[in-house]
């Protein structure tokens, strides 16, 4: 679940891209409130909204391998409006979770420092302190489908078949409390690149995920008639916490391990998280469709993940291309 927690928070550095209104304080002034030179940026913004977001997977699955279906043919995960609630016509839509902003009440503050480091080499790095203040991220319906052809246009856009698609994930929103990052370029003397280490107040809450079957159109149903809906599982609401609390502690971090050499392809991203035991409640277990009777609720007390051949705790997740 904490994964969720560093997508809103790389989400709301998008933003910044994008930021409407943005206050910068030059190093004389922060050096009179302050003490120290470096430069505070405050980014703020109401609302992000996305029409549309395409992962093409160009070469599709191998036709050679042992895995059932593959046709070398491209494909793409899709992300856009599901026709409900904020994501009736978008795709993804980030705003501020008003019951958890910062005292700036901006959506972002940054603070950002560059120091020589320790010196004997090459040890200077970019530091960049990010307060990010809680999110409500409404994320549409989630789909497999066929890549168009680059190039197809408008302009830049290359698109989907939408003729060819299977929606997998119904949508969720996603709710989150003020978070802190810490992000590192250059020498990044902290271990690496971005290091989350804070107390999400209020916990992370995820509502109506629904978990979408299109295999099964067709077959019968328990009424004996035939169905033509996709069936799902649906789960009303998922709220993660540490053991025994109400707030999340969020310890992370990502970096990106290079190439051994240039060309090997042997570099990949490394996150590493969960160290902290974790409460998860999920009510409203539904089968068939949203709208089937619940079968109960579901709770996972003291989740902990550990990784290596001598249990550490926390979990490692690798990702990289092939």
């Amino acid at each position: 679940m904490k994964m969720f927690t560093k997508l809103a928070l790389v989400s709301s550095m998008a933003i910044s891209a994008n930021a409407m209104a943005m206050q910068a304080m030059d190093d004389a002034a922060l050096s009179a409130a302050t003490g120290q030179d470096g430069i505070n940026i405050g980014i703020g913004v109401s609302r992000l909204d996305i029409e549309k977001v395409l992962i093409h997977d160009n070469d599709g699955l191998s036709s050679t391998g042992t895995a059932v279906g593959g046709t070398d043919t491209a494909g793409a995960i899709v992300i856009q409006a599901n026709g409900t609630g904020a994501t009736a016509t978008k795709g993804i839509v980030i705003g501020a979770n008003t019951a958890a902003l910062l005292p700036s009440h901006n959506l972002m503050d940054l603070a950002i420092d560059t120091d020589a480091g320790a010196g004997g080499g090459n040890t200077a790095f970019l530091n960049i302190a990010a307060q990010v203040s809680g999110l409500d991220i409404a994320i549409g319906e989630i789909g497999v489908s066929a890549s168009n052809a680059t190039g197809t246009g408008p302009g830049i856009r290359r698109g989907n078949d939408a003729s060819n698609y299977n929606a997998i994930l119904s949508g969720l929103t996603l709710k989150t409390g003020v978070t802190s990052a810490n992000i590192q370029l250059g020498a990044a003397p902290q271990g690496a690149m971005i290091v989350l280490n804070t107390t999400m107040t209020g916990g992370l809450e995820i509502t109506d995920l629904g978990i979408l079957d299109s295999s099964t159109i067709g077959q019968t149903t328990l009424s004996g008639a035939t169905s033509t809906l996709a069936g799902e599982i649906h789960l009303d609401s998922i709220k993660v916490a540490d053991a025994s609390g109400a707030n999340l502690t969020v310890n992370a971090q990502v970096g990106v391990v290079g190439e051994s050499v240039a060309g090997a392809n042997d570099g990949y991203l490394k996150i590493t998280a969960g160290g902290t035991p974790t409460d998860v409640y999920i009510s409203g277990v539904r089968l068939g469709s949203s709208t089937a009777a619940s079968i109960g609720d579901v709770e996972v007390q003291g989740m902990q993940a550990y990784h290596g051949l001598t249990p550490t705790a926390g979990a490692v997740i690798t990702i990289s291309g092939h």
